[in-house]
């Protein structure tokens, strides 16, 4: 799980519809659309909001925007850029998002796949309500199917191969699904077989520095992490020791994700020192715009636009 504060990225975009009487009588905008279009009563808006670096806890704020106004058929006007003091609500703009790509989505499941403690239960929540899909963790299935006995337990009193065999078939079941986010465990790449399966899906795979991992599962403990707990030692050290060979092990099966979702390239963009500063809901963003380009690139479906 993830604690951390509200935040979006830099400059988001979202288009809608506006009132063009409300946008004339806002002594603060400093937008003019064409006489043309100020005669009609609605306008059709791209809005692209440039966000402050500093981080707030509150979800709206004063940004700047810049506003391009069409009607019909006509394109779009020469807009005089400027700001509109206006509250921004993050989750407005990914509403938009997800609703722009969830018809193309064909009802497939997403799979997020991932270094244990990577943020792949928080980021499930949040997207499937975004694309209003549900949300199904595969642990937590594998935990029902054995009598609600814990990972952990299973781990200790079947061994780790049991574990993976009805992971399996958890996977195989959920392959058969749709509208579906499904958390998967840390382990489940490095089956062929299941990525057979999470291949009648879209799979992304959340890439998480191991040092973000090792501070963050060091601070809660490794007692529900059957392949850390056994270390002994300073907790952040052996953490980040067994994570490190465990990378090893399946970096390279990460790596057959459809995206790719980075959280270094995204506090990159928004000028954070490092992921920790980041919130799930930007992370989700993310997640929507990679799955974007996936589904663009996708049997070269270059025409589809969002």
């Amino acid at each position: 799980m993830m604690v951390m504060e509200a935040t979006v990225a830099h400059r988001l975009q979202f288009s809608t519809w506006i009132d063009s009487e409300k946008v004339a009588r806002r002594p603060s905008s400093s937008a003019r659309c064409s006489q043309r279009l100020k005669e009609q009563n609605k306008l059709r808006v791209l809005v692209a909001a440039h966000l402050p670096t500093s981080r707030v806890s509150n979800r709206q704020r004063h940004v700047a925007l810049e506003v391009s106004c069409s009607y019909n058929k006509f394109p779009a006007s020469t807009v005089e850029s400027g700001n509109f003091q206006t509250p921004f609500d993050e989750s407005l703009v990914l509403k938009n998002k997800a609703q722009a790509i969830e018809p193309y989505l064909n009802g497939r499941c997403i799979y997020l796949v991932g270094m244990m403690g990577s943020g792949k239960t928080t980021v499930g929540k949040i997207l499937s309500q975004a694309i209003n899909y549900s949300f199904i963790d595969s642990d937590t299935l594998v935990e029902h199917e054995v009598g609600g006995t814990s990972v952990a337990e299973i781990f200790k009193l079947n061994g780790e191969g049991f574990f993976r065999d009805k992971e399996t078939e958890v996977l195989r079941k959920l392959s058969l699904m749709h509208r579906l986010v499904v958390s998967t465990g840390g382990g489940a790449v490095v089956r062929p077989i299941n990525w057979k399966c999470m291949k009648k899906g879209i799979s992304v795979w959340l890439d998480v520095p191991l040092e973000a991992l090792a501070k963050r599962i060091a601070a809660v403990g490794t007692g529900s992490r059957p392949l850390l707990h056994h270390e002994s030692g300073d907790a952040y050290r052996k953490t980040f020791m067994r994570l490190t060979s465990l990378f090893e092990e399946r970096g390279d099966s990460y790596a057959n994700a459809s995206a790719k979702v980075s959280l270094e390239n995204i506090a990159a963009k928004l000028g954070y020192r490092d992921v920790s500063s980041l919130t799930p809901t930007a992370i989700v963003f993310e997640v929507l715009e990679q799955i974007e380009v996936f589904l663009k690139e996708e049997d070269g479906h270059a025409h589809i636009t969002f």
